[in-house]
C-alpha cells in the first residue's frame, strides 16, 4: 500500500520564503469523468495527479466519445479553478474494443460483478500500471473503486498484483468510503457531467 503523504519540502535558506513542496506523481485510471471528480479532488492534496483514460470496455464508439468528452470537460474545468502550477493531466489510452471482447469470450452470459469483470478490471488496471512504469510515475490508483457497486476486494487484489509485477505501487483505497460517492455525485452536477446508467459493455446494459 502506497502512504498518501507529501514525498518532501524544499527550502532555500538564501531566501525568506519557502519553495515548492515537491509531490509525487500518480497516473489515475478514470473509468468516466464523474467518477473521477471526487477521486481527484482528495488526491490532488497530496499527489501531482494524471488521468489515464483507458476503457475499452465500452463497446460503444458513440458511448465511448460521450464519457471522454465528459473525461475532458472536467479536467478542464477543474483546472480552471485551481493553481496552474498544480493542474490535473491527461492521457488517453487506446481504444481498442476487440481486446475487450477477446477477454470475454466464453463470458458473455455471466452475472455482472463476476469473472468477466474481474477480467475487464485486470486488463484495465494492466494497462494503467504498465503506462505508470513507462512514464516514470511513482504509483497509480484507480477510480473504479469510488463506485458502491464494483467489487473493491476484486479492485484491490488486482491492481496489488499487477502493481507488484510491473514494479508500479498501487495505491490501495476505497474511495467510495467517507462520503466519496456522494461527493462524486455533487461535483458531477457541479460540472454538468452526462452520468451512464451501465457500466461500460454491451453486456452490462439493464444490468441490476
Amino acid at each position: 500500500m502506497v502512504t498518501e503523504t507529501l514525498s518532501g519540502e524544499c527550502v532555500s535558506p538564501q531566501f525568506d520564503y519557502c519553495t515548492e513542496i515537491i509531490k509525487p506523481r500518480i497516473l489515475l485510471h478514470s473509468c468516466c469523468g464523474p467518477c473521477s471528480t471526487a477521486v481527484v479532488e482528495y488526491l490532488a492534496l497530496s499527489y501531482s495527479v494524471t488521468v489515464y483514460f483507458y476503457n475499452p470496455n465500452i463497446t460503444d464508439p458513440y458511448e465511448y466519445g460521450r464519457r471522454l468528452e465528459g473525461q475532458k470537460k472536467f479536467i478542464d474545468g477543474y483546472n480552471r479553478k485551481i493553481n496552474r502550477i498544480e493542474t490535473i493531466g491527461f492521457v488517453e489510452g487506446k481504444y481498442e474494443p476487440e481486446c475487450f471482447y477477446y477477454e470475454a469470450i466464453g463470458l458473455e452470459n455471466e452475472a455482472e460483478g463476476g469473472e468477466r469483470c474481474r477480467r475487464c478490471f485486470r486488463m484495465r488496471l494492466e494497462s494503467t500500471a504498465a503506462a505508470a512504469k513507462l512514464g516514470g510515475y511513482d504509483c497509480f490508483a484507480t477510480t473504479l473503486s469510488v463506485s458502491p457497486h464494483k467489487n473493491y476486494g476484486a479492485i484491490r487484489e488486482i491492481g496489488c498484483d499487477v502493481g507488484a509485477r510491473y514494479a508500479a505501487g498501487f495505491v490501495d483505497q476505497n474511495f467510495s468510503r467517507n462520503g466519496g460517492y456522494a461527493r462524486s455525485v455533487e461535483l458531477s452536477k457541479e460540472y454538468s457531467l452526462y452520468r451512464q446508467n451501465y457500466c461500460g459493455c454491451e453486456f452490462s446494459k439493464g444490468a441490476k
